[in-house]
């Protein structure tokens, strides 16, 4: 395993920009294999990678970072989180969680979604009078998801400048190569996000109300259980950062190969009922989150290889959403793509739980995006951030026109 070159460098600039060509390159040799530099498996195609989410011998095993007086917040945040968990604790977690969802939140939730989507649409349009370029990133592709986080779990709206900078921070520890500050910014943000949660969750116990924040402090299940003070606060971040990061990005990068197909762009603008496959396809081609780590419980098969009781494996989401063994022409964009069986969301046991809410607010935005205008143009050339794990923009410059 050891003096062979990686079969993805994370170093090369070009590959972070454009991962899927090293990804072909990679699934063309083995479908498992090892990088020294990460210290891991990775898992290139759509078998592989599906059978490292779905294996029960393959689990999230969290481990504080250390020093641990240093990271106090983040593995607080960490080690409560239903994504860090395996059953029995994981299946408990997401049933107290799954009841409050189950409460209509989503569905009460889309009208004003699309309402909210809708005016935004409109602020761009009229910023970008006279063919003016303005950021579809930070003008609606940021916003959208977090208000809608913001409105499920009942933040106040003078508070919710808040959100977005703070997961922004804590997400960056996700990333390889993190330089002391990253880390310092990630904790300094997990420790007032969950301060300020803690405050909000009490004040939600002597006035609750009809949001998914009461509904998560007064949930118990059929055993009259209920989330621990820090599971309830762990699970409000987990929804922000994992919901609205994935949202955020999918709505850029989507926005982006819709701009660089113009043709699947004037398809989907003549039929708006292919926006349910739109935004998967959108998923599929152009994945938000590139890499979900496991540990092995015991020795496993895995793509021919042994993964060694206590190594990890990683599967490769957006290399999988483009295995020729899966999807026919996987590097073309196809709107109407079906069927259309992408990982994005994950699978097994941790599948996301917030997906019904994410469809809802892609279709949304692409939806009000396409209703409002008459043209949508790439205005400038976009910067994409130098980050691989979570691949998104930095801005996004479009004309919008009525």
């Amino acid at each position: 395993m050891t003096g062979t070159p990686p079969p993805l460098d994370l170093a090369d600039p070009a590959v972070v920009a454009d991962p899927y060509p090293a990804f072909a390159a990679a699934r063309a040799q083995a479908p498992v294999q090892w990088h020294e530099g990460l210290g891991l498996w990775l898992a290139f195609t759509h078998a592989e990678a599906g059978a490292v989410l779905r294996d029960r011998r393959l689990g999230r095993i969290w481990r504080d970072r250390e020093p641990a007086e240093r990271f106090g917040s983040f593995n607080l945040i960490h080690r409560n989180a239903i994504l860090e968990m395996e059953p029995p604790d994981h299946t408990r977690l997401r049933r107290l969680i799954s009841t409050a969802f189950a409460r209509g939140h989503v569905e009460r939730l889309r009208p004003w979604v699309q309402e909210l989507a809708g005016q935004l649409v409109d602020g761009l349009v009229e910023r970008s009078a006279g063919s003016q370029p303005v950021d579809v990133l930070s003008g609606m592709a940021e916003e959208l998801p977090v208000a809608v986080i913001a409105e499920l779990l009942g933040v106040p709206g003078a508070d919710r400048p808040l959100l977005r900078p703070w997961s922004n921070a804590i997400v960056k520890m996700y990333e390889y190569g993190r330089t002391t500050a990253v880390e310092d910014a990630a904790e300094r943000a997990a420790a007032e996000f969950v301060a300020y949660l803690r405050d909000l969750a009490a004040e939600r116990r002597r006035a609750p109300g009809e949001d998914l924040l009461s509904h998560l402090v007064s949930v118990r299940d059929s055993h009259g259980d209920r989330l621990t003070e820090d599971e309830l606060v762990t699970t409000c971040i987990l929804l922000l950062n994992a919901g609205h990061e994935a949202t955020v990005n999918v709505s850029g990068n989507g926005l982006l190969a819709l701009l660089r197909h113009p043709d699947e762009l004037a398809r989907l603008r003549a039929d708006p009922d292919l926006l349910p496959t739109a935004v998967e396809e959108l998923m599929r081609y152009d994945s938000p989150l590139q890499l979900f780590e496991r540990t092995a419980t015991e020795d496993v098969e895995i793509g021919g290889v042994t993964v060694a009781r206590g190594q990890k494996i990683a599967a490769l989401l957006g290399s999988a959403n483009r295995d020729p063994a899966v999807f026919s022409a996987p590097d073309t964009l196809d709107v109407g793509r079906t069927p259309n069986p992408q990982i994005s969301f994950g699978a097994g046991v941790h599948f996301c739980i917030g997906a019904p809410l994410a469809r809802v607010e892609l279709q949304a935005t692409f939806g009000a995006l396409l209703a409002r205008t008459s043209r949508l143009d790439l205005g400038a050339t976009p910067h994409r951030r130098p980050e691989f794990v979570i691949r998104g923009l930095a801005e996004l410059p479009v004309v919008l026109t009525r």
